[in-house]
């Protein structure tokens, strides 16, 4: 009887592990839906190189699209680590009269020289609706963000590689009270 129980067990496992096989091979070359690639040329997230703004001089080191998205780079992007990334931006932060409320976001690509580039800039009210920040304190910020000393490079597979990076601030009455991620 012990027998006959291990016996089915196995060959239910066997079944259910052909079974999710056969779906996962008919789900990646039959029933997926087909992307529209006239309609959406670029991956999700794609920093267009023609609207964003980068330093004169900044390249990608590939072709292909940077490693590590938003998520998956944050903690090992930092320099030292993120609570010291925190305090250098807050140190040389200076609020020269800014007033302003709400969240200053910047997308941007790190490649493998440790390059910063391609930054995206939204700003926005604290109910999340876009508004335009003073354009003295998004400089500022800028300019620190995108400080290289900042961010380490990356490598995948002992190869360094572009990756993507964002940062946000909270900003009230001009002062940042938090830094994301």
């Amino acid at each position: 009887m012990k027998i006959l129980k291990i016996f089915l067990l196995i060959v239910i496992s066997l079944f259910l592990v052909i079974l999710i096989t056969i779906g996962g091979v008919y789900y990646y070359y039959i029933g997926r839906h087909p992307a529209d690639n006239k309609k959406y040329p670029h991956y999700i997230g794609y920093l267009d190189p023609e609207t964003t703004v980068s330093k004169d001089g900044f390249t990608l080191c590939e072709e292909k699209k940077p490693k590590y998205t938003h998520h998956g780079a944050p903690k090992r992007a930092y320099r030292i680590n993120k609570k010291e990334f925190d305090k250098n931006i807050k140190s040389k932060y200076q609020n020269k009269g800014y007033t302003d409320y709400g969240y200053l976001n910047f997308r941007f690509i790190i490649n493998c020289t440790g390059e910063t580039g391609m930054f995206e800039t939204i700003q926005m009210n604290m109910d999340m609706q876009e508004k335009q920040l003073q354009p003295e304190m998004v400089k500022h910020l800028f300019e620190l963000t995108s400080a290289s000393e900042n961010w380490n490079i990356i490598k995948y597979k002992e190869e360094p590689v572009d990756y993507y990076m964002y940062v946000s601030y909270k900003i009230e009455n001009g002062e940042i009270t938090e830094i994301l991620p």
